[in-house]
C-alpha cells in the first residue's frame, strides 16, 4: 500500500521547514507569498491531504456526530438518513450506534462515541432506559445532545418529536367511526414516553366518544411482532373479545394480523385493525393495514439541524422542542363503514 504524502514530504522537497510548510498551508501572514504558492502547488501536484482528525483537535472540533438508536428499522432508519443529510450537507460525518432497546448498550455506545472524539450526540433512548445519568455526563462535558423521536423528561437539551397523543386520538376516533365499540391497544412499553403518548391519544378518544375505558383491552409489550402475537391471542381469548385493535406501531399490527387470521376472523368485518409508523409492509399485506404515518425524514433532518445550532449556539437552544403531527392514512383493515372518507396512500 503507498504511503499517503504528509507535510514532511512538502518541506522535504522544498528544503524548508515542516512548521514553514505548516504556516504555509493556513495561509498565515508571516509566510511570503512565494513560499505559500510553492507549498500549495507541491501539495496539489502530490495530491496531500491534511489529517482531519488532527486539525480537528487543534480546534476542539472533529466534524463528527455521534447518533444513538434503539434499532435500525424502517422509522428509525429514515430519520437517520434525514440527519446525515443535513450533517454532509454541513460538513459533518454521522457515526450511528444501535441499542437494540437495550439500557447497558446503550451506556456503552455513549462511552464509545464520547471517547471516539465525537462533537456532540443525537440520541432516541432505548425501551429500558429509565435513567439518564450517562447522559448528564455528556452534558457536563459541555458535550451538546439533542432528543429526537424518544424524547427525555427532565433533561435540559433540545429534541424533536412527533405528537404522539394525536396520532393515538386519531387512530381510534376512526375506529369510533367505522362503528367499533370494544377497542383493544397494543400499548407498548409502560415506561416508555411515546407508549403513553399514544395510549393518552387512545383514552382521550374514548372519553370524548363517552366509550367507558376498560383496562382488560389496554395491553403493554415490547415493539416486536411475536409479542404483538400472543398479546393479541390473549384477547381474543376473552368471553367479550374485542371488536377493533390499535397496535403502536406496524411490527405489533402484523402480530396482531396473524393472531387474527390464524382464529378465521375476518379483518375489518369481525374486526378492524390500525398501526402506527406507516412502513411500507402495511401496503404490502392483505387487507393493507390503516397505519398513522409520522415524517420520519422531515424529523431527522430538524434533528439535525438542531445539532448544529446547538453546537454554535448552545445557550439559545436550551429547552427548544419541535413537534410534528401524524396523518392517519385508511386503508381497508379498518373501513368497515364505507360511507367515511378515507385518505389512502
Amino acid at each position: 500500500m503507498n504511503k499517503l504524502p504528509t507535510i514532511k514530504d512538502i518541506a522535504r522537497r522544498l528544503n524548508i521547514s515542516v512548521s514553514t510548510v505548516s504556516r504555509a498551508l493556513r495561509n498565515a501572514a508571516d509566510v511570503n507569498a512565494d513560499t505559500k504558492m510553492a507549498v500549495h502547488a507541491l501539495a496539489e501536484e502530490i495530491n496531500y491531504q491534511p489529517n482531519k482528525l488532527a486539525l480537528g483537535l487543534r480546534r476542539q472540533q472533529t466534524n463528527t456526530i455521534g447518533v444513538i438508536v434503539p434499532n435500525l428499522d424502517y422509522v428509525m432508519s429514515t430519520m437517520v438518513k434525514g440527519i446525515d443529510e443535513v450533517a454532509l450537507e454541513a460538513g459533518f460525518t454521522v457515526m450511528v450506534c444501535q441499542s437494540n432497546e437495550s439500557f447497558g448498550r446503550e451506556i456503552v455506545n455513549t462511552r464509545r462515541l464520547t471517547e471516539s472524539l465525537v462533537d456532540g450526540l443525537i440520541i432516541s433512548v432505548s425501551s429500558e432506559t429509565k435513567i439518564f445519568d450517562h447522559f448528564k455526563k455528556v452534558q457536563q462535558k459541555e458535550m451538546p445532545i439533542v432528543m429526537f423521536d424518544r424524547l427525555i423528561p427532565n433533561l435540559p437539551a433540545p429534541g424533536v418529536r412527533i405528537d404522539n397523543e394525536d396520532g393515538g386520538f386519531q387512530a381510534t376516533e376512526h375506529l369510533i367511526q367505522q362503528g367499533y365499540k370494544r377497542i383493544a391497544i397494543l400499548a407498548g412499553p409502560p415506561n416508555l414516553g411515546i407508549s403513553n403518548s399514544r395510549l393518552d391519544g387512545y383514552l382521550a378518544a374514548l372519553k370524548k366518544y363517552k366509550i367507558k375505558k376498560d383496562n382488560d383491552l389496554i395491553v403493554h409489550c415490547d415493539f416486536n411482532q411475536d409479542y404483538a402475537f400472543f398479546a393479541t391471542e390473549e384477547l381474543l381469548s376473552m368471553k367479550k373479545k374485542p371488536d377493533a385493535i390499535f397496535t403502536i406501531s406496524d411490527r405489533m399490527a402484523i402480530g396482531a394480523m396473524l393472531s387474527i387470521k390464524k382464529r378465521g376472523l375476518s379483518i375489518p368485518q369481525d374486526i378492524g385493525l390500525v398501526g402506527f409508523n406507516n412502513e411500507p409492509v402495511t401496503n404490502l399485506v392483505t387487507p393493507a393495514i390503516s397505519s398513522v404515518e409520522q415524517p420520519s425524514f422531515e424529523l431527522g433532518k430538524i434533528a439535525g439541524k438542531m445539532f448544529i445550532e446547538t453546537l454554535h449556539h448552545p445557550e439559545s437552544m436550551k429547552g427548544v422542542e419541535q413537534v410534528l403531527k401524524p396523518k392517519l392514512v385508511i386503508r381497508a383493515s379498518s373501513q368497515r363503514n364505507i360511507n367515511v372518507k378515507a385518505n389512502k396512500k
